[in-house]
């Protein structure tokens, strides 16, 4: 019993790769992206029309965030091939690329990165990050600071992936499983957090306002989800390290560099030389600078960057609203200060060239911004998203089931329209109202209610196209691989979807059914 036990576990190893690949050579067969969002594009346009002449629509109940009271709406399908449509697509193409906000946050965070790491600052960090830490914590490393950086907003994706995959490569691990364990981290895991961040005071204030619908006394804090957020960012961490190195590293084998589409940057290992030792000292110096201007512009309470109505600085503050502009300035300064300690960075020029570089190498990614950014205003001027979540919301509602699987019900909804309609704020605006009365009547923890929309929310964002910065980390992985295409990401980022919304949703049952306390 045990050998054949044993052959069936090898021959499930056997497989997984097998269709992995499979998956990866359909996906890299489409046409470029820039193709696929054309075609998206035109699906929409389609589709669209077909809804408006069927006359869709439906009615459903929105908060106001001005009054905080509850308002019917009617969303009906608006078509763009009639006149106002065309005038829309006609007259919205230079506003939805300015208006796309991936592209501003990708060009302002890679002036400074680009600095970083053209002074070599960032090979040094990462050198001395392998040369401190055990090589097994290394991937657990990642994950969890991947996770905790959804503090910073979208600055992880621009940021912390990258570096995942130079961090692997620097110890001869392969560089597309670096950029996998980063992106995940960022994307799957983005709904929660050790420390409480900006999106948790919108999604609790549109808690609350749909409380209010059917019991105005209660309310919850911005702390009410905090425990089973902290607890987890701990399984997420083991679990994305663990499906790294048991799945995708096995899967992707040794890394060589004659893959690369481009000169890879020197990621040699060893100690650091007297130079890249001065280098970082000069570094941190930068650093502690940056840190002090900001603790001024930040903690006295009459702060600038603090809220100028009610003087916080954490929510819908200039310091969080602006929180890209410190990304840049600590790579920009200690980038700077590290290469006059390493002497890589001689003159202004050197600063300008290293900006200059970093700018001209997106140019791929700009043009693919400008189409998704066209693609997204067109899909959601359709009202097609609207649509579609409300008919899932509806249908789940009316599901005469228990309050545990209808909790099930709602994460899997979630799940499903993420691949569609990826904005966490706007999709629980839609769905908060719908939901939240209904588990306050059924006498459910709103706090629970919450809990299921973070774990539904969060996998798929790693996996759908239509996450802004999913071309960016296809555009990542084709630094490394010059085969590398949409397939590719989906083929890595497969695994970890199916094993994180599967455990992510069992560490909700079992805490729903041990009637433990979802934060404070």
């Amino acid at each position: 019993m045990r050998r054949a036990s044993e052959a069936g576990t090898e021959t499930a190893r056997a497989s997984t790769p097998a269709i992995l690949d499979a998956i990866e050579r359909i996906g890299n067969s489409v046409p470029h992206p820039v193709l696929i969002f054309l075609i998206l594009i035109a699906i929409a346009v389609i589709a669209s029309h077909l809804l408006y002449l069927l006359d869709a629509s439906i009615s459903y109940q929105i908060i106001n965030p001005t009054t905080h009271g509850t308002e019917t709406v009617t969303a009906r399908a608006n078509s763009l091939l009639t006149t106002e449509g065309i005038r829309h697509i006609y007259t919205r193409l230079v506003p939805n690329f300015m208006g796309f906000s991936a592209v501003g946050l990708l060009i302002v965070a890679m002036i400074g990165v680009g600095v970083a790491e053209e002074s070599g600052l960032v090979n040094a960090c990462i050198r001395k990050l392998v040369a401190a830490s055990p090589r097994w914590t290394l991937s657990y490393i990642l994950a969890l600071v991947g996770i905790l950086s959804s503090v910073a907003s979208d600055a992880g994706y621009l940021v912390l992936i990258p570096l995942a995959g130079t961090a692997l490569m620097s110890v001869g691990r392969h560089p597309l499983a670096g950029l996998a364990l980063g992106f995940a981290g960022v994307a799957s895991a983005f709904s929660v957090n050790m420390l409480i961040k900006p999106l948790d005071a919108v999604l609790t204030e549109l808690t609350n306002d749909a409380i209010h619908i059917v019991n105005p006394s209660l309310s919850i804090e911005v702390t009410a989800n905090l425990w089973f957020s902290i607890v987890s960012v701990v399984v997420l961490t083991i679990v994305i390290a663990l499906i790294t190195e048991r799945i995708i590293e096995p899967r992707l084998g040794a890394y060589r560099e004659d893959q690369a589409s481009a000169t890879l940057p020197p990621h040699e290992g060893g100690q650091l030389s007297a130079r890249e030792t001065r280098g970082l000292r000069y570094a941190a110096a930068g650093l502690l600078a940056v840190t002090l201007v900001f603790c001024l512009l930040t903690l006295p309470p009459w702060a600038p960057l603090r809220d100028p109505a009610t003087g916080a600085l954490v929510g819908n503050s200039p310091f969080m609203n602006g929180l890209i502009g410190l990304v840049m300035i600590l790579f920009l300064v200690t980038g700077i200060a590290y290469g006059i300690g390493a002497g890589t960075i001689r003159h202004a020029t050197d600063v300008i060239d290293a900006m200059t570089k970093a700018v001209s190498g997106m140019g791929g990614t700009i043009l693919l911004f400008l189409v998704i950014s066209q693609f997204v205003d067109y899909f959601t001027y359709s009202n097609i998203p609207t649509l579609l979540a409300v008919k899932m919301a509806d249908t789940l509602k009316d599901a005469s089931i228990g309050p545990l699987w209808l909790l099930l019900g709602l994460i899997a909804v979630v799940a499903i329209l993420d691949l569609v309609f990826t904005p966490a704020i706007a999709t629980w605006a839609i769905f908060a109202p719908v939901f939240v009365p209904l588990f306050v009547q059924l006498a459910v923890d709103p706090a629970a209610v919450l809990a299921a929309y973070r774990v539904g929310d969060g996998p798929m964002n790693s996996i759908t196209p239509l996450n802004p910065y999913f071309a960016l980390v296809v555009g990542f992985a084709q630094k490394y691989d010059r085969r590398a295409g949409v397939g590719t990401v989906i083929a890595l980022m497969l695994p970890y979807v199916l094993y994180m919304s599967a455990l992510w949703t069992l560490l909700f049952v079992a805490w729903y059914l041990l009637g433990l306390r979802w934060g404070v």
